[in-house]
C-alpha cells in the first residue's frame, strides 16, 4: 500500500500520517504497534494506569481506550469506503471516552482488547487491493482515502505513544 497524498485526508490526519509516512511497509508498522502498545500498558498496575498528568487530561486507561475507539472508527471508515459507502460522520472522541468507563476496567483487559482489535483490523487491511486502498469518500465532511485512514491508524497510535512517553512516563 502506498502512502496517501495530502489531498486524500483532512489536515489533522496529516499530523498522524507524517509520523509513519516514511515507513517502507505500513502493515509491518501496524503489526509492530500491536505488541508495542500491549507491552507498554499491560505491565502497568491499575493504580499507575489511573494516572493523569493534569486535571482535565485522560488517565492512561482512558488513553488506551481512546486508541481502541479511534482504531475502530478509522477501520470502520476504511471498511465502509472500500465497500462503496460514500460518506460517514465524524465522532467526538471525548464523549466516547467519557461514556466508556475505561477507568473501571483492568488495564490488562483494555490492553488485550487493543491487541485483538488491531489483529482483526490487520486481517481486513491485508486483503485490500491497491484499487480499494485508493478509494476516496467523505469522512467528517472531508474527502478521505482508505489508505489515508490506514496510515492515520498507525500514526494516531504513534502520536499517543509519544505523548505517553513524554507526559506520563517522564
Amino acid at each position: 500500500m502506498t502512502a496517501p497524498k495530502p489531498e486524500e485526508h483532512a489536515p489533522f490526519m496529516g499530523n498522524y500520517i507524517k509520523l509513519v509516512i516514511d515507513a517502507a511497509d505500513i502493515i509491518a508498522v501496524l503489526e509492530q504497534q500491536a505488541t508495542q502498545v500491549f507491552d507498554l500498558f499491560n505491565n502497568l498496575t491499575d493504580d499507575k494506569a489511573l494516572y493523569a498528568y493534569g486535571p482535565d487530561k485522560w488517565t492512561l486507561k482512558q488513553v488506551l481506550g481512546h486508541l481502541i475507539d479511534t482504531e475502530r472508527t478509522f477501520a470502520y471508515r476504511a471498511y465502509a469506503f472500500s465497500r462503496g459507502q460514500a460518506e460517514l460522520p465524524g465522532f467526538d472522541e471525548n464523549m466516547y471516552v467519557e461514556l466508556a468507563n475505561f477507568n473501571s476496567r483492568s488495564v490488562q483487559d483494555i490492553a488485550a482488547e487493543f491487541k485483538a482489535v488491531r489483529a482483526a483490523n490487520l486481517y481486513f487491511i491485508r486483503c485490500l487491493s491497491d484499487e480499494q486502498s485508493e478509494i476516496v469518500a467523505i469522512s467528517n465532511s472531508v474527502p478521505t482515502s482508505v489508505r489515508a485512514l490506514v496510515y492515520a491508524m498507525a500514526g494516531h497510535v504513534q502520536h499517543h505513544i509519544n505523548i505517553v512517553n513524554e507526559r506520563y512516563f517522564s
